[in-house]
């Protein structure tokens, strides 16, 4: 009877544990359809890339902070005879309250990266690498936020390279003025293979800008602009050349209005990406285009859809480079459920 009485006590205790947490889900569509019509540059190939993504998390919230949750990103190319074309796990530990968050695992790039310029992280590495492996970690308060993340790409073997990320970024409002800063350093390290001598390469990448939030003061939904300085710092060890620094101007636009939108992007100065030929985008996931030098590209776009858990945006881009006018459209669905269970 002491025995059953103390098995007893021991279940109902596991079960008002088990009823202190909530079991979470979370469920996203992300489809596109980007036609680039690149063929008279030098920099940037001409090629249509399409698809859909399907990733399906479930998760335990306890302690009201603390998240453990698992799933799986899957990518179907359009056009393609696989089944799935890449899929990539999802298990993550994320402590999240109102000042604080912290995440360690393979989780949705979005949460760190979503803010990046182009410059930085081309919309490519979004269909392609959706996912981070390392860490993440954002202090917010009511005036802006600062953020440090890892990012770790590539583990050292015979035939790949050492790779990842490490990145920092930030705001801070005063009323409508706003600075925001991105930066990261890519470190592409050797491989083990014996025969080839291979170089490492550095590659750091910043931009610090200050702008004006408008949005409150016209009849615009949005009404902001920003203007800053990138810089471009990195090196290849296996030359006597050291470090090599490109630096210009980056100023981003973007007005609202109801459904309709404009986003504009203009780049003066030096050209970046300075090995991209010895390397090509294992050393470099920014926009391509950037290297060469002076480019502006305007998105113009409707959103036909937009609501907290649907949005279906059409945008056609116009790119001013290399003295030379190319275009680009892109149709995006993206899809964001999630719910307790």
């Amino acid at each position: 009877m002491r025995k059953s009485l103390f098995l007893l006590i021991i279940l109902l205790g596991f079960c008002v544990k088990v009823q202190s947490q909530d079991f979470i889900w979370k469920a996203n569509i992300y489809s596109f359809f980007n036609n680039n019509e690149f063929s008279r540059s030098k920099y940037k190939i001409p090629q249509t890339i399409s698809g859909i993504q399907a990733a399906p998390e479930i998760g335990i919230r306890f302690d009201s902070v603390h998240i453990i949750s698992g799933g799986v990103n899957i990518l179907k190319e359009f056009g393609s005879t696989a089944i799935a074309d890449k899929i990539y796990p999802t298990v993550y530990y994320e402590f999240n309250n109102a000042s604080y968050r912290f995440m360690m695992g393979a989780f949705p790039r979005n949460v760190a990266l979503d803010k990046y310029p182009r410059v930085f992280f081309q919309d490519s590495i979004a269909y392609f690498r959706p996912n981070m492996t390392g860490m993440f970690f954002e202090l917010s308060r009511e005036k802006g936020y600062i953020n440090l993340w890892l990012d770790w790409t590539s583990q050292i073997s015979v035939t790949e390279r050492e790779t990842f990320f490490a990145g920092l970024s930030g705001r801070y409002n005063a009323g409508i003025f706003y600075m925001q800063h991105f930066s990261y350093m890519f470190h592409y390290a050797k491989d083990f293979d014996p025969i080839v001598e291979k170089y490492i390469y550095d590659n750091a990448l910043t931009l610090t800008s200050v702008g004006v939030n408008l949005s409150q003061l016209t009849f615009l939904d949005q009404f902001d602009i920003n203007a800053g300085w990138l810089s471009g710092i990195e090196r290849s060890r296996g030359d006597e050349i050291g470090w090599i620094t490109n630096n210009g101007f980056l100023m981003e636009t973007r007005l609202a209005y109801r459904r309709f939108g404009i986003f504009n992007t203009l780049y003066l100065g030096d050209k970046q990406m300075p090995f991209y030929a010895e390397q090509l985008n294992k050393l470099y996931w920014g926009d391509p285009i950037y290297r060469a030098g002076n480019y502006n590209r305007s998105d113009f776009y409707i959103d036909f859809i937009k609501n907290s858990r649907v949005k279906l945006q059409l945008a056609y881009s116009l790119h001013f480079a290399e003295q030379n006018v190319f275009h680009e459209q892109f149709l995006k669905l993206q899809i964001a459920l999630d719910g307790f269970r």
